[in-house]
């Protein structure tokens, strides 16, 4: 146990990326003087995203680790207390509001603000996990550059799934996409474009078997795929595997203390980041479904930290 004394704030704002940042601006700038605490890797899904073509307020292309790295600088220039710790368990029951973290820390706080995010969802199977980053990757955006005249397969039929397969067509020679229904997910504009690119060949009812592959160098040469109709299994050759089957929001830590939907997704009132517990607030991916962008993400941290500055001053 650490023998640090308890540490109070008015403002704990747990997980970092574009909205736990952006609130940890808006908090220090409102003299709340927050303590924002990250994991090993700060900065979210933003650092593993190489080019950011989306963001406003750069005519350039930029770079996502670097975006995130002036965020933090600008929320640390305007107060924000950083401290690197992972949370293992909050206690939202009383109040003030308290987080315990692996180091033994005890934070103690007048509003929380929740920012941890969500991770990409993976197949699962052994051989995947084997190849991942070594020719299976859950990023098109990210690794997509390294598949120049190859030919990829993409898994999923959500909306994603298809963005990443017309993406990933300015690169590979041909995408194939693999989906475990006879019909896709995707909105019907998005549909109708990936059905106009030549590159794009859609396999129904299909889902991949196994990854195979060459472990010297370690590469991606295949796939097993098996037809769930007929339980056929027949093999593709590729060269790069993309999962495009969903995110998972990082929410176990507020499982039955805070309201989720049926994804674990928290819930919040309507225009509102405020969650079913007053003075506890949830921003970005961990709540949005929907958008998953750096700029939503950034809006509702700011939307958090004005939240949580009204919620304090009537407290």
């Amino acid at each position: 146990m650490s023998e640090n004394p308890t540490k109070h704030t008015k403002v704990l704002i747990i997980g970092s990326g574009p909205a736990g940042y952006t609130a940890a601006i808006y908090a220090a700038r409102a003299m709340l003087k927050p303590i924002l605490v990250h994991g090993m890797e700060p900065g979210g899904q933003l650092t593993t995203t190489t080019d950011v073509e989306n963001f406003p307020g750069f005519k350039d292309v930029i770079q996502g680790p670097w975006l995130m790295d002036q965020m933090k600088g600008q929320a640390e220039v305007v107060g924000t207390e950083m401290i690197q710790d992972h949370i293992a368990s909050v206690d939202l029951k009383s109040k003030p509001f308290k987080a315990v973290g692996d180091s033994g820390q005890i934070y103690e706080a007048d509003s929380i603000i929740i920012s941890t995010g969500a991770q990409a969802r993976w197949l699962n199977i052994d051989s995947e996990q084997s190849f991942r980053g070594f020719g299976v990757s859950a990023c098109a955006t990210c690794d997509g550059f390294f598949f120049k005249d190859k030919t990829v397969a993409v898994v999923g039929g959500g909306n994603a799934a298809v963005e990443e397969a017309m993406f990933l067509t300015k690169f590979a020679s041909k995408v194939q996409l693999i989906h475990r229904r006879d019909s896709l997910r995707a909105e019907k504009l998005l549909q109708k474009k990936l059905m106009e690119n030549k590159k794009i060949e859609i396999i129904w009812d299909s889902v991949v078997d196994e990854v195979i592959g060459d472990n010297d160098p370690k590469n991606v040469t295949g796939l097993k795929i098996k037809n769930v109709k007929t339980n056929k299994v027949d093999e593709l050759k590729i060269d790069g595997l993309f999962i495009a089957i969903g995110h998972d929001p990082a929410t176990s830590l507020f499982k039955d203390q805070l309201e989720m939907d049926k994804e674990g997704y928290l819930v919040t009132k309507n225009d509102s980041t405020e969650t079913n517990i007053p003075g506890v607030f949830a921003a970005g991916d961990v709540k949005d479904k929907i958008f998953r962008q750096a700029v939503t993400a950034a809006g509702m941290g700011c939307m958090a930290a004005l939240e949580a500055e009204k919620f304090l001053s009537h407290d």
